[in-house]
């Protein structure tokens, strides 16, 4: 039996904002907390494959973690399947100007309805299809090896989705803060998934995750 090992970092916070949806538009992430990424190098596992996005903010929140003394690979892949949700024309806008544009609906967890699609953008429920279909496709290439990545909110919860074999709906009900850590682990042949753990705070005394 082969054991692949998913460790799943969303990024560091992001600087300015301005409290608008920023989705897969570039933004650079505040990586000034090193007592921060210390507590979360020491949780993670030698000689793993690391992935990020093509975005800064992941590649800022590798590099931070490599600093802090997290074992840094020979090789730094990206991974585009595990960008953000593309929220199109709502890229920019605040929460305010979104519920205008919807008419005043709100969702619990997210910006909308897993399977609503923002004009010109992807439906959280599309992000699952790519998310899923990145994490077979790597884990069958690098089956038994641990793999580090480094990448979103909405691709960690696409990643949950995929492996508890739930609706992409029930997905965005899972919490994913800033630099909290996920383990996922997958077994060949069975194609069996455990959830090791889920949105780990190692930064917060006391909170295990």
């Amino acid at each position: 039996m082969s054991e692949t090992r998913w460790w799943w970092i969303r990024h560091a916070p992001v600087r300015d904002h301005g409290g608008r949806i920023y989705g897969q538009n570039d933004l650079a992430a505040d990586c000034a907390d090193i007592e921060l990424f210390q507590a979360l190098a020491t949780a993670l596992p030698k000689e793993a494959l690391w992935l990020t996005t093509p975005l800064t903010r992941t590649h800022q929140t590798a590099q931070a973690l490599f600093a802090a003394g997290a074992p840094a690979p020979a090789e730094l892949r990206q991974e585009p399947a595990f960008l953000e949700q593309h929220f199109g024309d709502w890229q920019g806008l605040t929460y305010a100007e979104l519920a205008d544009l919807r008419n005043g609906q709100d969702h619990r967890f997210w910006h909308a309805p897993a399977t609503e699609t923002p004009p010109g953008g992807e439906s959280f429920a599309a992000v699952v299809e790519r998310v899923a279909g990145a994490m077979e496709r790597i884990g069958q290439a690098e089956a038994g090896r641990h793999i580090v990545v480094v990448a979103h909110g909405g691709s960690i919860r696409a990643a949950l989705a995929h492996a508890l074999g739930i609706e992409p709906e029930r997905a965005l009900g899972f919490a994913v803060d800033n630099c909290s850590l996920t383990r996922l682990d997958h077994f060949a042949p069975e194609g069996a998934w455990r959830v090791g753990t889920v949105n780990r705070l190692l930064h917060l005394p006391g909170r295990q995750g």
